[in-house]
């Protein structure tokens, strides 16, 4: 199979450094037919999906949010408003020609002018209290998490062509009940008319398809577009351009000196840092990309000529090495003891359910003969209340704890070091920290510590030490990054 061009996506933090984006990604220096067969997938601006629907870590209400909850009514039309500045005062920054700027402001108000009739519809709709909303609430969030794709993809295009670039606005983010379509069949259509070898496509991370993308894939629904359209081309490479190189540890908590870069690892690493909610790519993208014999690239940004971590199919290392340190700073441990457990079936899947219906997210478990243990992620205490009432109702004489704790996890495409696991236990027992649970699977792929919250980062500093720093890994490239380097977990 000849492949010949790779897709490419940048990141909504790298596309908001505009200038830095056109000189090391877009342009990069290329001239002529070297500027195409490359098709980039682009986030919005960072912050504007924040504000279009809620802010990703805080939590504060944007548009959607106040549209749902509508405790202020009214307050969604100043929401819409904010985002219409933004995306204008974001134009004020990019736009050297004024031309251009008029036509990308005019094309942000007249996208958020056909948003705002839907929803006054919607709103006036609802006063009359007799309708039930619940589909139509869903669909809002779709349509407005697709405009901050569509201003940003529109502008990139724009200022391409006034740099020369045969660049073309690809809009996957329309769409009626009409032409509820999968997320293949839109993407074929609107790759079908370009000439990639006389085009550069910049395409909207958001599409409009059957299913829904944010309904299906959350805040990770640029990556599974990127993924899908470098399967169905049949891409060369995947390449993601983010804000930070994949490293070995935070830089911040070990140090920009001895951090290195990973450089190569495989997609069972890329699957386990998925687990920890620290994304190299979303777990469904990357198994497009594994199964159709992809690579994908993760670059930095704004170091230009570095290659990155490349992650393969079929790669292992030529030794057993620590790729990376990291992990969570506080998981809830739900731990059911049930003395009649012993030889009975049943126990574990009733558990799975409850945590299933209340939407806990599972990070790891473990089990022996009485006992199960659930490792969660991001379970508020509500939910985690629910969980435990459902468990003690089904074996009233079950004994439910909860506790928070830390989990740090040493990661590696080939971990099969005889002695890593005494080094690692060695070297935190001689830094005074005690360790709750150890877990080692069969697959050599990651070793986890569960410690108390409070040692997290110390834990994290002295395994990297250990493991990586005096340990079998070697510096990748040779030489630490750059300061300014940022990890995944900064993500």
């Amino acid at each position: 199979m000849n492949r010949t061009h790779s897709v490419e996506k940048i990141g909504g933090t790298s596309m908001a450094a505009t200038s830095t984006v056109f000189d090391n990604v877009l342009v990069a220096g290329r001239k002529g037919a070297d500027l195409y067969n490359r098709i980039f997938v682009v986030s919005a601006y960072a912050g504007m999906t924040d504000l279009l629907l809620e802010h990703k870590k805080s939590g504060e209400p944007g548009v959607h949010a106040h549209f749902i909850r509508n405790e202020v009514p009214g307050a969604w039309r100043s929401a819409l408003a904010d985002v219409m500045g933004a995306m204008w005062a974001r134009n004020a920054e990019m736009f050297a020609r004024s031309a251009s700027r008029e036509e990308a402001d005019a094309f942000v108000a007249m996208r958020i002018a056909a948003l705002e009739t839907c929803l006054d519809d919607l709103d006036r709709l609802r006063a009359h209290g007799r309708f039930c909303l619940k589909d139509q609430m869903t669909t809002v969030r779709e349509m407005l998490a697709g405009l901050g794709e569509a201003h940003s993809a529109h502008s990139t295009a724009l200022m391409l062509r006034d740099r020369g670039v045969n660049a073309v606005f690809v809009d996957l983010t329309l769409w009626d009940h009409a032409d509820m379509r999968s997320l293949d069949e839109r993407i074929v259509e609107a790759m079908a008319p370009i000439d990639l070898a006389r085009q550069m496509p910049i395409v909207t991370g958001y599409a409009g398809c059957e299913g829904g993308m944010v309904r299906r894939y959350a805040r990770g629904y640029s990556e599974m577009t990127f993924s899908r359209i470098a399967v169905l081309t049949q891409a060369r490479e995947a390449i993601i351009h983010k804000e930070f190189h994949l490293s070995s540890a935070d830089p911040r908590l070990v140090g920009e000196t001895v951090a290195r870069k990973i450089g190569r690892t495989n997609y069972d690493v890329a699957d386990q840092l998925a687990n920890l909610g620290m994304e190299a790519i979303h777990p469904r993208a990357g198994r497009g990309l594994r199964q159709s014999g992809i690579p994908l690239r993760v670059r930095n940004t704004f170091d230009r000529h570095d290659g990155g971590t490349l992650i393969c199919g079929d790669y292992v290392s030529d030794r057993p090495r620590v790729e990376i340190v990291t992990g969570l700073a506080s998981v809830q441990a739900l731990q059911v003891f049930e003395q009649d457990m012993v030889g009975e079936k049943g126990y574990d899947a009733a558990i799975l359910e409850a945590l299933t219906r209340h939407g806990a997210w599972i990070v790891s478990k473990s089990s022996n003969a009485n006992t199960i243990t659930h490792y969660l992620s991001g379970t508020s205490p509500a939910q985690m209340a629910a969980i435990v009432a459902d468990i003690e109702a089904h074996w009233p004489g079950a004994a439910v704890t909860v506790q928070p704790v830390a989990m740090v996890s040493v990661i590696g495409s080939d971990l099969a070091e005889p002695g890593l696991v005494p080094r690692a236990l060695m070297a935190m027992a001689e830094a005074g920290i005690g360790m709750a649970a150890m877990q080692h699977q069969i697959r050599n792929v990651d070793v986890q510590f569960i410690v108390a919250v409070e040692a997290f980062d110390q834990a994290v500093r002295v395994l990297h030490k250990a493991l990586v720093e005096g340990g079998a890994a070697a510096p990748v490239g040779g030489t630490p990054e750059p300061a300014g380097t940022q990890e995944l977990a900064a993500a």
